[in-house]
Protein backbone atom coordinates (compact mmCIF):
# COMPACT_ATOMS: atom_id res chain seq x y z
CA UNK A 1 0.00 0.00 0.00
CA UNK A 2 0.62 3.44 -0.75
CA UNK A 3 -0.72 7.13 0.87
CA UNK A 4 0.20 9.98 -0.23
CA UNK A 5 -0.23 12.47 2.85
CA UNK A 6 -0.14 16.33 2.68
CA UNK A 7 -1.24 19.40 4.92
CA UNK A 8 -0.90 23.12 4.90
CA UNK A 9 -2.46 22.82 1.01
CA UNK A 10 -3.86 27.22 1.88
CA UNK A 11 -4.85 27.54 -2.11
CA UNK A 12 -2.37 25.07 -4.16
CA UNK A 13 -5.18 22.97 -5.82
CA UNK A 14 -3.06 22.89 -8.60
CA UNK A 15 -0.60 20.88 -7.08
CA UNK A 16 -3.13 19.02 -5.04
CA UNK A 17 -4.80 17.67 -8.37
CA UNK A 18 -1.72 15.52 -8.60
CA UNK A 19 -0.96 14.80 -5.50
CA UNK A 20 -2.76 11.43 -5.13
CA UNK A 21 -0.80 10.13 -8.34
CA UNK A 22 0.80 6.88 -7.96
CA UNK A 23 -0.95 6.50 -4.53
CA UNK A 24 -3.74 4.10 -3.22
CA UNK A 25 -4.78 7.08 -1.15
CA UNK A 26 -4.74 10.30 -0.11
CA UNK A 27 -4.58 11.76 3.10
CA UNK A 28 -5.48 15.97 3.94
CA UNK A 29 -4.65 16.93 7.22
CA UNK A 30 -6.18 20.55 6.56
CA UNK A 31 -5.84 24.14 6.21
CA UNK A 32 -7.09 24.71 3.18
CA UNK A 33 -8.01 28.31 3.37
CA UNK A 34 -5.62 30.84 2.15
CA UNK A 35 -6.74 33.74 4.12
CA UNK A 36 -2.95 35.13 3.72
CA UNK A 37 0.46 34.01 2.01
CA UNK A 38 2.88 34.97 4.40
CA UNK A 39 5.77 34.77 1.71
CA UNK A 40 4.01 36.29 -1.19
CA UNK A 41 1.71 39.32 0.71
CA UNK A 42 0.14 39.45 -2.93
CA UNK A 43 -2.00 35.83 -2.04
CA UNK A 44 -4.91 35.54 -0.25
CA UNK A 45 -8.28 36.36 1.38
CA UNK A 46 -6.53 39.85 3.48
CA UNK A 47 -5.11 41.47 0.43
CA UNK A 48 -7.83 40.85 -2.19
CA UNK A 49 -9.85 42.47 -0.49
CA UNK A 50 -7.25 45.28 1.85
CA UNK A 51 -4.43 45.46 -0.34
CA UNK A 52 -1.21 44.28 -0.40
CA UNK A 53 0.51 47.47 2.08
CA UNK A 54 -2.26 46.56 4.61
CA UNK A 55 -1.02 42.68 4.54
CA UNK A 56 2.81 43.69 4.61
CA UNK A 57 1.52 45.71 7.85
CA UNK A 58 -0.18 42.97 9.16
CA UNK A 59 2.36 40.52 8.96
CA UNK A 60 4.77 42.59 10.05
CA UNK A 61 2.92 43.14 13.51
CA UNK A 62 1.88 39.11 13.83
CA UNK A 63 5.48 37.86 13.22
CA UNK A 64 6.24 40.78 16.04
CA UNK A 65 3.56 39.05 18.30
CA UNK A 66 2.06 42.23 18.56
CA UNK A 67 -1.41 40.56 18.27
CA UNK A 68 -3.81 43.44 19.80
CA UNK A 69 -2.08 46.15 17.13
CA UNK A 70 -2.34 43.30 14.14
CA UNK A 71 -6.31 43.05 15.72
CA UNK A 72 -6.87 46.75 15.53
CA UNK A 73 -5.44 47.22 12.32
CA UNK A 74 -8.32 44.51 10.96
CA UNK A 75 -11.05 46.09 13.04
CA UNK A 76 -10.46 49.45 11.28
CA UNK A 77 -10.43 47.57 7.83
CA UNK A 78 -13.40 45.91 8.24
CA UNK A 79 -15.66 48.75 9.40
CA UNK A 80 -18.62 49.03 7.74
CA UNK A 81 -17.95 45.61 5.96
CA UNK A 82 -19.93 42.81 6.82
CA UNK A 83 -16.90 41.07 7.39
CA UNK A 84 -18.64 37.11 8.00
CA UNK A 85 -19.79 37.18 4.52
CA UNK A 86 -16.93 38.67 2.85
CA UNK A 87 -14.75 36.23 4.17
CA UNK A 88 -17.48 33.13 4.02
CA UNK A 89 -17.74 34.15 -0.13
CA UNK A 90 -14.24 34.21 -0.50
CA UNK A 91 -13.78 30.72 1.45
CA UNK A 92 -16.74 29.56 -0.78
CA UNK A 93 -14.61 30.34 -3.89
CA UNK A 94 -11.56 28.27 -1.94
CA UNK A 95 -13.65 25.29 -1.30
CA UNK A 96 -14.92 24.82 -4.58
CA UNK A 97 -11.85 24.55 -6.61
CA UNK A 98 -9.98 22.86 -3.88
CA UNK A 99 -12.50 20.06 -2.69
CA UNK A 100 -12.81 19.36 -6.66
CA UNK A 101 -8.85 18.72 -7.08
CA UNK A 102 -9.24 15.90 -4.51
CA UNK A 103 -8.84 12.62 -5.30
CA UNK A 104 -10.66 9.58 -4.89
CA UNK A 105 -10.23 7.82 -1.86
CA UNK A 106 -9.48 11.31 0.18
CA UNK A 107 -9.60 11.46 3.66
CA UNK A 108 -9.31 14.67 5.29
CA UNK A 109 -9.57 16.42 8.39
CA UNK A 110 -9.87 19.68 9.68
CA UNK A 111 -7.18 22.54 10.38
CA UNK A 112 -7.00 25.39 12.04
CA UNK A 113 -8.16 27.93 9.64
CA UNK A 114 -10.74 26.17 7.84
CA UNK A 115 -14.71 26.87 8.45
CA UNK A 116 -15.93 22.78 8.87
CA UNK A 117 -19.68 23.81 8.77
CA UNK A 118 -18.87 24.17 4.84
CA UNK A 119 -16.95 20.88 4.36
CA UNK A 120 -20.20 18.76 3.75
CA UNK A 121 -21.71 21.10 0.91
CA UNK A 122 -17.97 20.63 -0.75
CA UNK A 123 -17.23 17.29 -0.17
CA UNK A 124 -17.74 14.87 -3.21
CA UNK A 125 -18.40 11.45 -3.21
CA UNK A 126 -14.92 9.65 -2.90
CA UNK A 127 -13.61 11.90 -0.24
CA UNK A 128 -14.30 11.26 3.45
CA UNK A 129 -13.97 13.72 6.42
CA UNK A 130 -12.92 12.36 9.73
CA UNK A 131 -12.37 14.23 13.09
CA UNK A 132 -12.32 12.35 16.08
CA UNK A 133 -12.41 9.61 13.60
CA UNK A 134 -11.08 6.31 12.52
CA UNK A 135 -10.76 4.50 9.42
CA UNK A 136 -9.27 1.03 8.13
CA UNK A 137 -6.76 1.48 5.17
CA UNK A 138 -4.90 -1.18 3.77
CA UNK A 139 -5.14 -3.07 7.27
CA UNK A 140 -3.98 0.03 9.09
CA UNK A 141 -6.11 1.70 11.33
CA UNK A 142 -5.93 5.64 11.14
CA UNK A 143 -7.23 8.29 13.73
CA UNK A 144 -8.09 11.91 12.79
CA UNK A 145 -8.08 15.05 15.07
CA UNK A 146 -8.70 18.06 12.78
CA UNK A 147 -8.25 21.60 14.33
CA UNK A 148 -6.32 23.61 16.49
CA UNK A 149 -5.66 24.97 20.11
CA UNK A 150 -6.73 28.37 21.16
CA UNK A 151 -4.04 30.99 20.59
CA UNK A 152 -4.42 34.97 20.45
CA UNK A 153 -4.38 34.52 16.24
CA UNK A 154 -8.37 33.46 17.20
CA UNK A 155 -8.21 31.59 13.70
CA UNK A 156 -11.54 29.74 12.60
CA UNK A 157 -11.18 26.06 13.98
CA UNK A 158 -9.70 26.49 17.49
CA UNK A 159 -11.15 24.59 20.36
CA UNK A 160 -10.84 24.05 23.89
CA UNK A 161 -7.79 21.74 25.36
CA UNK A 162 -10.30 19.40 27.24
CA UNK A 163 -12.38 18.77 23.84
CA UNK A 164 -9.37 18.49 21.81
CA UNK A 165 -7.96 15.73 24.53
CA UNK A 166 -11.55 14.18 24.17
CA UNK A 167 -11.13 13.75 20.55
CA UNK A 168 -7.79 12.08 21.04
CA UNK A 169 -9.19 9.54 23.87
CA UNK A 170 -12.14 8.74 21.38
CA UNK A 171 -9.63 7.08 19.00
CA UNK A 172 -8.62 4.45 21.18
CA UNK A 173 -6.18 1.93 19.86
CA UNK A 174 -4.56 3.31 16.26
CA UNK A 175 -1.53 2.69 14.41
CA UNK A 176 -1.41 6.06 12.50
CA UNK A 177 -2.21 9.30 14.44
CA UNK A 178 -3.66 11.62 11.69
CA UNK A 179 -3.75 15.36 12.97
CA UNK A 180 -3.36 18.68 11.92
CA UNK A 181 -0.98 19.97 14.85
CA UNK A 182 2.07 18.33 16.31
CA UNK A 183 2.41 16.89 19.67
CA UNK A 184 3.95 19.22 21.79
CA UNK A 185 7.54 19.11 21.71
CA UNK A 186 9.47 22.30 21.34
CA UNK A 187 11.53 21.17 18.57
CA UNK A 188 8.46 20.56 16.59
CA UNK A 189 6.49 23.33 17.56
CA UNK A 190 9.17 25.75 16.68
CA UNK A 191 8.47 27.69 13.47
CA UNK A 192 12.09 28.60 12.34
CA UNK A 193 10.69 31.98 9.70
CA UNK A 194 7.82 33.24 11.63
CA UNK A 195 10.54 32.69 14.84
CA UNK A 196 7.69 31.59 17.29
CA UNK A 197 6.34 28.30 19.10
CA UNK A 198 2.99 27.18 17.48
CA UNK A 199 0.78 25.48 20.14
CA UNK A 200 1.26 21.97 20.42
CA UNK A 201 -1.20 19.05 21.92
CA UNK A 202 -0.30 17.61 25.09
CA UNK A 203 -3.12 14.98 25.21
CA UNK A 204 -1.63 14.04 21.73
CA UNK A 205 1.97 13.62 23.38
CA UNK A 206 0.37 11.31 26.00
CA UNK A 207 -1.59 9.03 23.55
CA UNK A 208 1.88 8.83 21.79
CA UNK A 209 3.21 7.36 25.00
CA UNK A 210 0.41 5.61 25.95
CA UNK A 211 -1.32 3.98 22.56
CA UNK A 212 2.21 3.86 20.68
CA UNK A 213 1.15 3.72 17.45
CA UNK A 214 3.13 3.04 14.60
CA UNK A 215 3.04 6.60 13.11
CA UNK A 216 1.92 10.01 13.82
CA UNK A 217 0.96 12.42 11.45
CA UNK A 218 0.75 16.25 11.63
CA UNK A 219 1.34 19.86 9.66
CA UNK A 220 0.74 23.40 11.18
CA UNK A 221 4.43 24.44 11.77
CA UNK A 222 5.86 25.67 8.33
CA UNK A 223 9.36 25.48 8.82
CA UNK A 224 9.67 23.26 11.95
CA UNK A 225 13.19 23.08 13.86
CA UNK A 226 12.90 19.47 13.19
CA UNK A 227 10.59 17.41 10.76
CA UNK A 228 10.90 13.99 12.08
CA UNK A 229 11.47 12.46 15.40
CA UNK A 230 10.99 9.17 17.08
CA UNK A 231 9.10 9.05 20.40
CA UNK A 232 9.08 5.47 21.84
CA UNK A 233 7.87 3.36 19.55
CA UNK A 234 5.99 6.49 17.22
CA UNK A 235 7.38 8.13 14.32
CA UNK A 236 6.34 11.68 14.49
CA UNK A 237 6.31 13.03 11.12
CA UNK A 238 5.55 16.59 10.15
CA UNK A 239 4.46 15.88 5.95
CA UNK A 240 5.41 19.40 4.98
CA UNK A 241 4.11 23.00 3.82
CA UNK A 242 2.04 21.79 1.15
CA UNK A 243 1.29 24.89 -0.09
CA UNK A 244 5.12 25.86 -0.61
CA UNK A 245 6.65 22.12 -1.46
CA UNK A 246 3.78 21.03 -3.68
CA UNK A 247 5.03 17.35 -2.90
CA UNK A 248 3.10 14.99 -1.05
CA UNK A 249 4.71 12.77 1.81
CA UNK A 250 4.95 9.27 1.20
CA UNK A 251 3.69 6.41 3.97
CA UNK A 252 4.20 2.93 2.54
CA UNK A 253 3.71 -0.47 3.47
Amino acid sequence: MRVHVVSDVHGNSEDLEKAGDGADALICLGDLVLFLDYADHSRGIFPDLFGVENADRLVELRTARRFEEARTLGNRLWEGLDRNAAIEAAIRRQYAELFAAFPTPTYATYGNVDMPSLWPEYAQPGTTVLDGERVEIGGLVFGFVGGGLRTPMRTPYEIDDEAYAAKIAALGEVDVLCTHIPPEVPDLCYDTVARRFERGSAALLEAIHTVRPKYSLFGHVHQPLVRRMRIGATECVNVGHFASSGTPWTLEW
